[in-house]
């Protein structure tokens, strides 16, 4: 382990979050709300952390940059991402926003790894300021805090692709040029042009322009904070819902896609299977749902497929927007929307889950085991956009989705042992593991994390941070043998 590649990364991810936190500071002052001081102490006090510990690790290696090995990048991914959760927490207990550190760093935590999950009871009770703090951490963690600081600072050069392996993992390599900070800055480009339109799209139907900033912030970035305690049900506009049910669906859609349909090469993307299956899912879950609330005389025709498909998408790329409590609904829509919080968007989206490709491999896995059975020496090769999956790959996906359900299991058991009946533990861990936002049950849609013992809270940020970083590199961390250098 290279502590000083690690620290110094860190350092360097820490000063640029600093500087972050003076735009919900110029809000504050916007609206002249004294919240503004508290991001201003926080992050002057997070930059010279940061700029002290980057002069620290210059010195101590006399200006040499030091190499970095995909180990380092995992440790120093899943250490920043921590590290600005607890830095991030900071404004929520200094405004008095959230009083307690441990609901403060859940808070941050939920925002930062686009999960949405809160513990405030009174969203639309809060400063302007907190309300963008909030929008402004499921930004920043939608496309990635160390993406974004690959593409600022030029210092994370030496390392920036072990740091973007990390929080970004896959099955593929979707770098979309050979340099890695070429690619980040082009990830963003694309982000930041998503939610501009978006922004301009939901003020033109209604929204006041901060909301639609902050729906903007926080759909595209599949992270569901939202300012009103209803959600997206505050609106009743199904222009608004709509619009933020496509940008959802963009969202949770490869950004590598995105990229080829701007370059004027969208013929790759009509072949992509991840998407077809993406799709797919989407409009088989909302035919379902949409019949079985209209049987059951919950909506209309039309309010059942509308509000179907706007859950169906927020869920399925886990951003956790509501239009209803779908808590109320039958069974079988409850049961599907629970599903679909285990499966996710696309790799290489903003959306959390185990991923679709992921599903698509494991499906055709089993697929091809059954024809074996009847045809033992058929050789069958699966195939993921024309291409062989190597057996490597394979194995790979079988092994995370196995560890994926194993931390899943645990975590439930440890919720039910601090007193949750089943549906609401499952609900709490599923979304949090998921970076859905509200589960099922004293976690749902029309409740809040609140009400979790400080334990239980402690275990669910332990969750989110699995969830967004895709298990492995969070789970590495706890291996003895990870630490000890080479």
């Amino acid at each position: 382990m290279n502590f000083a590649a690690v620290i110094g990364s860190i350092s360097s991810i820490m000063a640029a979050f600093g500087g972050l936190m003076l735009m919900p500071a110029l809000v504050g002052l916007a609206y002249k709300e004294p919240a503004w001081l508290a991001f201003v102490i926080s992050g002057a006090a997070t930059a010279l952390l940061g700029f002290a510990g980057m002069w620290a690790v210059t010195s101590a290696r006399n200006g040499v940059r030091a190499r970095m090995t995909d180990r380092d990048g995992m440790a120093a991914t899943a250490l920043g991402w921590t590290a600005c959760s607890l830095i991030g927490a900071l404004p929520f207990v200094m405004t008095g926003a959230i009083p307690t550190f441990t609901g403060a760093v859940f808070e941050a935590m939920s925002g930062l790894t686009t999960t949405g999950a809160t513990v405030l009871a009174d969203v639309e009770g809060q400063s302007h300021a907190v309300l963008f703090w909030r929008a402004l951490l499921n930004w920043l963690g939608g496309m990635g805090i160390v993406v974004l600081s690959i593409a600022l600072l030029p210092g994370l050069n030496v390392g920036g692709s072990q740091l973007f392996r990390a929080e970004v993992p896959g099955i593929v390599n979707d770098r979309l040029v050979p340099k890695i900070r070429e690619t980040a800055k082009r990830l963003w480009g694309i982000y930041i042009l998503l939610t501009l339109i978006e922004a301009v799209l939901l003020r033109l139907f209604g929204m006041s322009l901060f909301d639609a900033v902050i729906h903007s912030l926080t759909s595209v970035a599949t992270g569901g904070f939202s300012t009103a305690n209803k959600s997206i049900e505050a609106w009743a506009s199904p222009a608004i819902q709509i619009t933020i049910t496509v940008f959802m669906f963009l969202a949770g859609i490869n950004f590598t896609l995105h990229y080829r349909v701007l370059r004027g090469a969208p013929r790759p993307v009509f072949r992509d299977d991840e998407l077809k299956s993406y799709i797919g899912i989407i409009l088989v879950a909302t035919a379902i749902i949409a019949v079985d609330l209209a049987v059951h005389s919950f909506y209309t025709i039309g309010g059942s497929v509308l509000r179907s498909s706007f859950q169906v998408v927020s869920i399925l790329t886990t951003t956790g927007f509501t239009t209803a409590n779908y808590d109320l609904w039958p069974p079988l829509s409850k049961f599907i929307l629970l599903l679909l919080m285990f499966v996710g968007g696309c790799a290489g989206s903003t959306a959390g889950g185990v991923k679709v490709v992921r599903w698509h491999v494991l499906v055709n896995h089993a697929v091809r085991d059954m024809k074996r059975t009847v045809r033992p020496r058929r050789v069958t090769v699966l195939r993921l956009n024309g291409r062989a999956v190597p057996e490597d790959v394979v194995s790979s996906v079988l092994g995370f989705v196995i560890m994926y359900l194993t931390v899943f299991v645990v975590s439930v058991l440890a919720m039910s042992a601090l007193g949750f009946d089943l549906p609401s533990a499952v609900g709490a861990v599923v979304c949090t593991l998921g970076n859905v936002g509200p589960g099922f049950g004293a976690v749902g849609p029309a409740a809040n994390f609140s009400a979790v013992p400080a334990v239980g809270q402690w275990l669910l940020i332990f969750c989110m941070l699995v969830g967004r970083l895709e298990v492995y590199t969070v789970l590495v961390l706890l291996m003895p043998g990870f630490w000890r250098r080479t």
